[in-house]
């Protein structure tokens, strides 16, 4: 067990946090530039790229932040992000109609190497390595 006051940002995990840094940046630039110029051609493709987006910022953050608070965000933000790169991945094979446009996480992030469907996995393995004393069982 780590430290509470210790960064995960260390090691693999500052890897694991460049990889996040660059999704968010990926991610945000993405969206916004779908939002401005054709949004009303995919509104909810358009709105999960941005939500995604959302929530690499906050994985990123969170994981360069210490302490049980931050640990307990990073959890919340990478089990959401799983959660959605499933959800939405099974979602545009099986519909693809439901998905005129890609997402993010459409087809579980075919579209950027599918990163967004491996990233949190190694996120969560890392978590339960990094895991700080001060985290209730």
């Amino acid at each position: 067990m780590a430290d509470s006051s210790s960064s995960r940002a260390v090691g693999v995990g500052r890897v694991l946090v460049v990889v996040y840094a660059i999704l968010a940046l990926a991610a945000t630039g993405r969206s916004v530039f779908q939002i401005l110029t054709k949004f009303e051609s995919a509104p909810v493709a358009y709105s999960l790229s941005a939500l995604a987006a959302l929530v690499y910022v906050a994985a990123t953050v969170a994981l360069i932040a210490r302490g049980s608070a931050a640990y307990r965000a990073a959890w919340a933000a990478i089990a959401f992000e799983l959660a959605g790169v499933l959800v939405v991945g099974t979602l545009s094979l099986a519909d693809p109609q439901l998905f005129p446009d890609d997402t993010v996480w459409s087809q579980f992030g075919r579209g950027y190497l599918f990163i967004p469907l491996v990233l949190p996995i190694l996120g969560i393995a890392w978590l339960v390595k990094r895991r700080p004393s001060t985290v209730p069982a």
